[in-house]
């Protein structure tokens, strides 16, 4: 039986979602440690009628790679 790919992509999506708002709730413990990379300050290109802002930070957590692990986990069993 073939799995699903999109399964698999929204499994993964939620597990990073829940693992960082269990590091959220708890801020000062080991499951918040992490790096943020990306464009911390917006790139604004302004056409004069048209104004577009580009921006993308990404904050990867302990948290959020347990929240993968577990995702995949549970991918793997389905």
């Amino acid at each position: 039986m073939r799995k699903n790919n999109w399964a698999c992509f929204l499994l993964i999506l939620a597990g990073i979602v829940i693992g960082g708002f269990i590091g959220n709730l708890f801020p000062s413990t080991w499951l918040n440690y992490g790096q943020t990379f990306g464009l911390t300050n917006p790139l604004v290109l302004d056409l004069g009628i048209l104004c577009v802002t580009f921006a993308l930070t990404i904050k990867i957590t302990i948290a959020s790679i347990i929240g993968i692990v577990v995702a995949l986990i549970i991918y793997r069993f389905l």
